[in-house]
């Protein structure tokens, strides 16, 4: 069984918003598959994918903190300085991270670890909202 489907994500403000179930909802199939493979990858360069702790909002915080004391705003040798100055450095924080995460999927359900969930990272003021591509792959259980 293979699916693919895109999904606008609602904007959101900058920082790290988990997003798991939001991409579980838009899967209803998910329930359908007994083993297989997600691939979630965002369409845009200025925002990012990655998994994380998923229990305690403070973990979300510090990555952001981290990253804006790591990857700073108007710096004098940044050349692409015309979409404002959260943009450089919003491209700088997505090839860090990634365009992409790709999960095992069990018995219709992601398969992570107690505490893991899907970020988004929003790392434009005013981002906007996201396109995700989701592809999913399995052995559908109706026909296992």
């Amino acid at each position: 069984m293979w699916l693919q489907r895109e999904i606008q994500l609602r904007a959101r403000s900058r920082g790290f918003h988990l997003i798991s179930d939001e991409i579980a909802q838009a899967l209803p199939e998910l329930a359908h598959v007994s083993v297989g493979l997600l691939h979630v990858f965002i369409q845009h360069t200025s925002a990012s994918l990655t998994i994380n702790e998923n229990a305690d909002p403070t973990v979300r915080m510090d990555f952001e903190s981290w990253f804006n004391r790591n990857v700073r705003e108007n710096e004098s040798y940044y050349r692409h300085t015309l979409e404002g100055s959260d943009d450089m450095p919003a491209h700088l924080k997505a090839s860090l991270l990634g365009n992409s995460v790709t999960l095992p999927v069990t018995d219709g359900r992601f398969n992570l670890g107690t505490w893991q969930g899907i970020y988004l990272g929003e790392h434009r003021d005013n981002g906007g909202s996201r396109r995700l591509v989701l592809t999913l792959q399995g052995q559908d259980l109706d026909r296992s």
